[in-house]
């Protein structure tokens, strides 16, 4: 009974309880006001015919009395005076004494009144029946005589008594039945949040994998329930992440740390002396140049994963800006036998980190000019901005060996090289730079096969498209090589 208590004392602290009583406060107050308007109205209405009847008999008797003098106003009050009817008459003379009528005497509630009223009076003078509510006017049948006709009103009474408890015990039910709702819907609240408190004590506690459940009804809950699920899957990422790097800096820097001392180590040990010296600390700074260039990639990346960047966006055109960056490595492809083909539209607008942008089309030009064949027929790098499926999309494409299917998703993660890229100079991060960018920009990163070679598709997202060329959306934009 105590842990019974406790839940329900629990679900009535909440906010859910709260609102809920509040909702069927409000929803109280406004049906009292509805209720009470319609029995005010029906009330006056009631009313309003009783009089109206009474004016329309005062009317007759009245000519009554024109017609027919006393005797025959007489008779017809006799006449209409029956017991326990609704019809209430008093007929009386001048000195008071009463010539006909059902009522015993002048009510005390209409003497020295010119006009009608309401009144109680008793049916039955020695009935064990309660006083009866009535309402009666004067009727003018000339200054020797004092007519009043009046009409019994207790059956409209006891509706009005009626009305009034069916709508005491109708907000009584209502509001036992509404608090009961506002707890079930505040326990079925709490026991979602309990479930959230949960599942986040275990993920405080370092169990990352852990989500939180829903129900499947696609309610307000389940939305906030799949948000931070999304959000815990970001979060596991990212810390995966940072394991890998760790792991990774561990393992693929520990050599070439281990090799920059071992060539310090020589220099040391070498007989030359000065000039041995000078040529180990050359080497050394060379080496420790290519460290460096690997510790401020993976700062960037880190940095591109932790959030978006919106202070350092801005409006280019990304076909004049891909033109302009490729042409700064024409001549090393030439150099390294290729021909590097631009083909790019203008007027292709788009709002993004134009540095960041730049750099990741640099490791891709660079990735196609160090890894593809040079110098024989058909070598080319062939470089695109265009519009793809109505998204800003840059593409570089080699004819090359191309990356196999199975390896092109694990080329996008960090230190990852193939064994036919070992001999070649590099950290295994451009394209997992690349990949970074694509997700500052809600983008994503496609390899696809360039029949031969590998073509790499960097999409972002249509939210970054400021115009289109001509407007045309994704109609295919004319092509200006350079």
């Amino acid at each position: 009974m105590t842990a019974l208590l406790d839940r329900v004392a629990k679900a009535a602290s909440t906010t859910a309880f709260g609102l809920s009583a509040l909702a069927v406060a409000f929803f109280l107050f406004a049906a009292a006001i509805v209720v009470g308007a319609l029995f005010w109205q029906t009330n006056n209405l009631l009313t309003d015919q009783v009089l109206t009847t009474l004016n329309a008999e005062a009317r007759i008797l009245s000519s009554e009395m024109k017609v027919g003098g006393q005797a025959k106003l007489t008779e017809t009050v006799s006449a209409l005076s029956r017991p326990q009817g609704i019809g209430l008459y008093y007929l009386e003379d001048a000195s008071g004494t009463k010539i006909a009528g059902n009522l015993n005497r002048v009510p005390p509630e209409l003497e020295g009144e010119g006009h009608g009223g309401v009144f109680t009076y008793q049916p039955a003078p020695d009935g064990p029946e309660r006083a009866h509510l009535a309402v009666a006017i004067p009727v003018d049948v000339g200054s020797h005589l004092h007519l009043i006709i009046g009409r019994d009103i207790e059956d409209q009474r006891a509706f009005a008594d009626s009305v009034r408890m069916t709508f005491l015990l109708g907000f009584g039910v209502l509001s036992i039945l509404g608090l009961l709702g506002g707890l079930a819907v505040s326990r079925l609240i709490v026991n979602r949040m309990d479930e959230i408190t949960a599942t986040s004590r275990q993920i405080m506690e370092g169990d990352l994998s852990r989500r939180i459940p829903t129900s499947g009804k696609g309610g307000e809950l389940d939305a906030l329930a799949g948000s931070l699920n999304e959000m815990l899957d970001r979060i596991e990422s990212l810390m995966n992440g940072l394991r890998e790097v760790s792991d990774n800096i561990a393992h693929d820097l520990k050599t070439p740390l281990n090799r920059l001392r071992n060539s310090a180590e020589a220099a040391l040990r070498d007989p030359r002396g000065g000039e041995a010296y000078r040529e180990g600390l050359e080497r050394t700074i060379e080496k420790s140049d290519e460290l460096i260039k690997t510790f401020n990639a993976l700062l960037l990346i880190a940095r591109l994963e932790a959030g978006p960047l919106q202070e350092s966006t801005e409006t280019f055109d990304l076909g004049r800006f891909v033109a302009d960056v490729s042409e700064l490595y024409a001549p090393a492809a030439e150099e390294a036998g290729f021909a590097l083909s631009i083909e790019t539209v203008q007027g292709l607008f788009v709002q993004g980190n134009r540095q960041l942008i730049g750099q990741a089309i640099a490791n891709l030009i660079d990735n196609a000019i160090k890894y593809s064949r040079g110098g024989e027929p058909g070598s080319a790098i062939t470089v695109r901005a265009s519009l793809l499926d109505g998204r800003p999309a840059i593409s570089v494409g080699d004819h090359g060996p191309g990356i196999d299917p199975a390896d092109r998703e694990k080329v996008l993660k960090r230190f990852v090289r193939l064994e036919a890229s070992r001999t070649k100079p590099g950290t295994g991060l451009g394209l997992s730079l690349v990949a970074a960018v694509a997700r500052l920009h809600h983008g994503e990163v496609r390899l696809e096969d360039n029949q031969p070679g590998l073509r790499v598709v960097l999409l972002f997202s249509p939210k970054c498209l400021i115009a289109a060329p001509n407007g045309e959306g994704d109609a295919e934009p004319g092509l200006a090589a350079q």
